[in-house]
């Protein structure tokens, strides 16, 4: 595949349209909102749109409760509405990519309402029912929310199987049936012109067909969330999901230029199986390494090497620093680091994905109990996985509800909104918006950042030095994870400065320049 194509050379933008822009006033974002801002996406310069889920859903788990694959919830507008965002998104060389949530549906699917209608229904089978064992559940398998992942239907004496909340059965994607309806779901939505699906925890889709326990984890500790209590050795990433993923891809390639992204939270050795033999399953099988490992220089440099090595031939690189699940890269690492964060992200090699409001430095946004919403939060309480504080509406002005609404916003704004917003920021040299959107502009100009071939050069002292070259171009990323300045290795005669995250260098470098503390820099080498 030509190193061109668009979800290679591109940067993926996640909008979670709750937060993005409110157009009518009830505190909630939507379709119009997105489409309202489809000009500042295309300043900011970004390649692409990836919109968590906006389907007909009861909101149990905030659009990922399902109850209708082929239309868009009322709170979010319309069918027409989100033509009307897909043609205008077109119109500007912006791609649309759709959340697909194939696991499981809403307990008010009506599927499941038939599935658990009588033990003869013909889409029983549809969702995963099991008889108890012993007297209790058929096996401990454990919800990520908390607590067993079964529930009792009363009606008929089973349990049914939710790998999430009680109201979101899982799908039996053993059965041919769901597969067919689910592939028509997708096509759906494809024959409308979206460009692809990033599938929602593609790695759970198909358990073990014996629902074996599974065994305990030796490193488990009463302060993490329950889901760590047992090792997912018989409920997640088994052999079988190759073959339905090849199948899925299979049908994204019956239409031109389309992406399958993964969502997969494993480690890298077995991540990078999700490619696909031949690269035939996910084009992209999202790489969360930056979110869960240390921050410093040669864990990084380490998990760089390891993941450019076990990279399937020609298979493509991406990199993630945030998403609606985890907490946003300025709380984990501070608004000096995160700096340091973007340049990292926009100049590795492969695809990156950027989260809404990360541009602008928001961090974890405080939430009284009293406003929580995340059903996590309300399951383990206590444990700090609630996930409302990354999830804030994005901050556009110094207006009386930072310009997201004119109502109230479903969750509360950062305390200084007025500093930390676009309008504000956009008119700074040196602000972290600024920042990105100059990173965003040089990877477009320079192919060695776009497609171009990476080398570690050093990562001493909590530096990271790496080498990004095309053809006859060379540029050079170091990254100083520490606060004290540090002399980089000799560069030669003819290095220029082409960026400091700090924003105040440009022309001839010196042969040895410093690196000062939280600073990024790039710099083109002598050819």
């Amino acid at each position: 595949m030509a190193d061109t194509v668009w979800w290679k050379k591109g940067i993926v933008y996640q909008i979670y349209p709750r937060s993005f822009q409110d157009s009518n006033g009830d505190g909630i974002g939507d379709l119009n909102g997105i489409r309202q801002r489809l000009d500042y996406l295309t300043w900011l310069g970004i390649d692409a749109i990836w919109i968590s889920p906006v389907y007909p859903s009861p909101m149990a788990d905030f659009g990922y409760d399902v109850s209708d694959y082929r239309a868009i919830d009322p709170l979010f507008g319309s069918l027409t509405d989100f033509d009307q965002l897909l043609h205008e998104a077109h119109g500007r060389g912006l791609k649309i990519i759709l959340d697909f949530v194939p696991n499981h549906t809403s307990e008010q699917h009506p599927w499941f309402q038939e599935s658990r209608s009588s033990g003869t229904n013909s889409k029983r089978d549809w969702y995963i029912w099991r008889d108890g064992r012993d007297g209790g559940l058929p096996n401990n398998w454990v919800s990520q929310f908390g607590g067993p992942a079964w529930t009792l239907d009363p009606t008929s004496g089973q349990y049914y199987l939710h790998s999430f909340l009680r109201e979101q059965p899982d799908l039996n994607w053993r059965n041919p049936a769901v597969r067919d309806a689910m592939f028509k779901n997708l096509r759906f939505w494809l024959d409308r012109g979206v460009d692809g699906f990033r599938v929602d925890v593609i790695w759970l889709l198909i358990k073990d067909s014996q629902f074996r326990d599974n065994p305990p984890n030796p490193a488990y500790q009463p302060t993490q969330p329950a889901i760590n209590r047992y090792l997912s050795v018989h409920n997640a990433d088994q052999p079988e999901i190759h073959e339905l993923i090849g199948d899925m891809r299979a049908l994204l390639d019956r239409y031109d230029d389309r992406v399958l992204i993964g969502e997969i939270y494993l480690p890298l050795e077995r991540l990078v199986a999700y490619y696909g033999k031949d690269l035939a399953g996910a084009h992209l099988p999202f790489n969360f390494s930056l979110i869960h490992g240390a921050w410093n220089a040669s864990v990084i440099a380490e998990t760089v090497a390891e993941y450019e090595r076990l990279l399937p031939p020609g298979g493509w690189p991406n990199w993630v620093l945030g998403n609606h699940d985890q907490p946003r890269i300025a709380a984990r690492v501070g608004p000096a680091q995160a700096r340091v964060a973007a340049m990292l992200l926009l100049t590795l090699r492969g695809t990156p994905t950027m989260y809404y409001g990360d541009e602008i430095g928001l961090a974890r946004v405080d939430v009284p109990p009293e406003l929580a919403h995340d059903p996590w939060e309300k399951n383990e309480p206590g444990l700090g996985v609630g996930r409302d504080p990354w999830r804030t509406p994005m901050q556009w002005d110094t207006s009386p509800r930072a310009g997201f609404t004119s109502g109230q916003p479903w969750l509360p704004l950062e305390a200084d909104y007025c500093d930390r917003n676009v309008a504000s920021l956009e008119h700074s040299d040196r602000s972290i918006l600024s920042l990105y959107r100059r990173l965003i502009a040089l990877r477009k100009q320079h192919p060695a950042l776009k497609i171009g071939d990476t080398r570690i050069v050093s990562h001493e002292h909590n530096v990271l030095v790496f080498e990004r070259t095309h053809g006859t171009e060379k540029l050079l990323t170091a990254l100083n994870f520490g606060q004290d300045d540090r002399a980089l290795p000799s560069l030669g005669s003819g290095a220029c400065f082409v960026l400091s995250s700090h924003m105040d260098r440009d022309g001839a470098a010196d042969t040895n320049p410093i690196l000062r503390g939280d600073e990024g820099l790039i710099l083109q080498l002598a050819e």
